[in-house]
This record gives C-alpha cells, structure tokens and sequence, in this order.
C-alpha cells in the first residue's frame, strides 16, 4: 500500500442522527489498517443516540473526550462514561448493547473498533470500563501523553496495541513497535506530523513501523490520538456491526 500521507476525515451519519467524523474507511481512505477495523471521533446531541442493537467479532474502545455517555448491554452492564473515561466491550459471539448522552447533555468522544483474530471470533461477551484517574499520564518530551490501552492501563484487548492520548507541547516522536502498524488523528489544535499540516479531523496512516515527528502550531496545544497495533494478516470482513 503506498504512503497516503495525512488524509482529511470523512462524515458519517449513524444511528437516531448522530454525526461522526471518521478516520478510515471513508471514501479518502477506503481501507480498514489491520488489526483496526474504524476509528471515528462521534458527537451525539441529547436527543440522539445509539439504541439497543447487535455487534460480534471485534472489539469496542470508547474514550469520552466531553460530556457523558449511558452504556447500557445484554450482560446486564450500566454505566455512563465521562470525560476522560474508557470503556472497552469485547463483542466476540454476541451482544447487544445501547450508548445515549447523559445528563439531557451532548457528548462526544472518540470510538475504535480492533477486529478478533479468526481463532478469537466466538470468545465470550465481556466488558471493562475505567475511570480518568485510572489511566496513567506523563510527561514526556514535548507531550503529556495519557495511555487509554497500553503499559499501565488497566484496559486489555486480545490485540497487542497501543492507544495515547498525546497533548504535543512543542515537539514530540511517536515510536510505532516493529511489525505494528497505526495511526495519527487530530483531536484538537492544530500542528504538524512528519512536516505536513494536520489538523482536526485530519488522519495519518502509518502502515510501517518507524518514528512520526509531532510539532505543535499557532495553537500551542495539539492534541491528538496515537493508536497502533500488531496486525493479525487476515481479512478484515465488516457487515454492518458484525465484522466476520
């Protein structure tokens, strides 16, 4: 696959009217980045929201960025999930499960979908969530990055992945492991990755294992999403909420 560079995020319309700007697959990006089947950073007005419905086959990383979001399942889970919280749903062989706005509020937040690998397609329905103070945050030079999944973040996938959430101060390098492969999405501000301008909405690809450079703009706090994952080399086969 060759080197899209920074692509800009698509619109997406989705359940009772809710707005998603989504990084991949959109018509500027028309591939999954496999072990990731989408990301999308979704905005739900107090009288939208997603009803009960199904899901199997992957994995549900929701990371609240404002407001709060009513979490309700079939295993019988209540939660509503506030700024700065996660919430991870591992669908496997089934479940259903329903997210409204808290609170008579908007919210927003950010959403990854990481597939199952063939052999984990049928694992049982599960569910974790965490509070903002469980994530781990550190300054490191030229960010304060938060990790959602990762080292220190009581969050686990059957994927080995990396999920940051990186407030770029100055200038800052992002180290994607060998053999992994992830992105960049803007979240907030402005700035640049690996020296083109990225903005909010804005996603960078990056399919090889290397180094991508940050720098912070105008804004002097650029916020972004670093995600990436060890690929399983199999087929990624989304039908609606199910990916087979």
């Amino acid at each position: 696959m060759t080197d899209p560079g920074v692509v800009p995020g698509g619109r997406v319309r989705h359940g009772t009217g809710v707005t998603s700007t989504r990084a991949f697959p959109t018509e500027a990006y028309p591939h999954n980045l496999d072990p990731f089947v989408l990301f999308e950073r979704f905005y739900i007005d107090p009288e939208d929201g997603f009803p009960m419905h199904p899901h199997k086959g992957f994995e549900i990383v929701s990371y609240m960025l404002d407001g709060g979001m009513e979490h309700e399942d079939s295993l019988g889970v209540t939660h509503t999930a506030r700024e700065g919280d996660v919430m991870r749903i591992t669908t496997g062989s089934g479940i259903r499960h329903s997210e409204f706005p808290a609170d008579g509020d908007a919210c927003n937040g950010l959403q990854l979908w990481v597939n199952l690998s063939r052999a984990q397609k049928d694992v049982e329905a599960d569910y974790e969530d965490a509070d903002a103070s469980d994530l781990p945050t550190a300054d490191r030079r030229g960010a304060t990055v938060t990790t959602v999944v990762g080292e220190g973040s009581p969050i686990d996938l059957h994927t080995p992945m990396e999920y940051l959430d990186a407030r770029v101060t100055g200038a800052w390098t992002w180290e994607v492991p060998d053999d992994w492969v992830g992105f960049v999405f803007g979240v907030d501000g402005d700035g640049s990755v690996d020296g083109d301008d990225f903005g909010v909405g804005d996603v960078r690809p990056v399919t090889d294992a290397r180094a991508v450079d940050l720098a912070a703009g105008d804004d002097k706090v650029f916020r972004v999403a670093c995600v990436a994952g060890r690929p399983h080399g199999e087929p990624i086969r989304q039908r609606g909420p199910y990916v087979l």
